[in-house]
């Protein structure tokens, strides 16, 4: 018999009892490893359930809240049509954002002041302009189909509500911060934000509207736009930031200028039609 043929004697039942239990104890071990690995996957998966549906639930929640203000003002239809009015104006930012990859929250409502999407900026500033423009966009085709439903309908209701819509998108469009006309003129010339600046300040003056409401909205303005556009002026605007190229800028100004227009004949023309029927 070779030394290699050697067998070795049969280990006593203790020490194979031993490497049973150690085996056995690292089997168990590793399941209950397992099992935590498998219940915190779980619980990570509900957490981000709950951020996604809290998103939804905040977001709705400001939506009915909103209703309930404006139907406590005006009734419920006028509240409902509202409403929706600004969340097809919201919609317009927040898919314009989401189809550039940009993240972008869920329309927020506050009672009184409308509502508001949250992103951060991109570095192309005319992106970020088509982004604030597509909310009157949106606001002023919700308008424009309130207004050929009541002319199809005859009723009153429909075009007192287009001009609403046509209004509160025109008002929208004043390119002054916090404006979404402010970021559109931004990008095409930051100066443009002293004549919005001027240009609200002369409407309060014509209209003889001091609402506290009113003068929280100038002093806003103000407070955004007189140093901005004065920075403009002299220069101090870092082109690569909030300026588009020139091109860019022309086909922004088309668009900006144009929306206007549309508004402004929208709500003469439903102001006109509502005061005849």
């Amino acid at each position: 018999m070779h030394d290699d043929d050697r067998v070795e004697p049969p280990q006593p039942p203790a020490q194979l009892g031993g490497q049973q239990r150690k085996r056995g104890g690292a089997g168990a071990a590793g399941g209950i490893l397992v099992t935590l690995a498998v219940a915190w996957t779980k619980i990570k998966l509900v957490l981000v359930a709950l951020l996604w549906l809290k998103g939804y639930a905040f977001s709705f929640g400001t939506i009915f809240i909103s209703l309930w203000f404006y139907a406590s003002l005006f009734g419920w239809k006028f509240g409902v049509v509202f409403v929706l009015q600004i969340l097809v104006h919201e919609m317009g930012h927040y898919l314009t954002f989401r189809n550039y990859g940009v993240p972008v929250s869920l329309p927020m409502f506050v009672p009184g002041l409308g509502a508001f999407v949250s992103s951060p900026m991109t570095t192309d500033p005319a992106r970020n302009a088509v982004a604030a423009l597509m909310g009157p966009v949106f606001g002023v085709a919700a308008a424009t189909v309130c207004w050929g439903y009541g002319l199809f309908t005859g009723e009153p209701f429909w075009i007192a509500a287009a001009y609403v819509g046509f209004f509160l998108n025109l008002f929208n469009l004043i390119p002054a911060y916090p404006f979404d006309g402010g970021r559109v003129a931004g990008a095409i010339d930051g100066r443009i934000w002293l004549v919005g600046a001027a240009l609200l300040v002369g409407f309060v003056v014509l209209t003889h509207n001091y609402s506290p409401f009113m003068i929280l909205i100038v002093g806003i303005v103000l407070i955004s736009s007189i140093p901005r556009g004065i920075a403009a002026w002299r220069g101090e605007v870092d082109p690569r930031q909030q300026i588009a190229e020139p091109g860019q800028r022309v086909m922004m100004a088309i668009g900006y200028f144009g929306l206007i227009a549309i508004a402004i004949a929208g709500a003469a023309a439903t102001v006109s039609q509502r005061t005849h029927l």
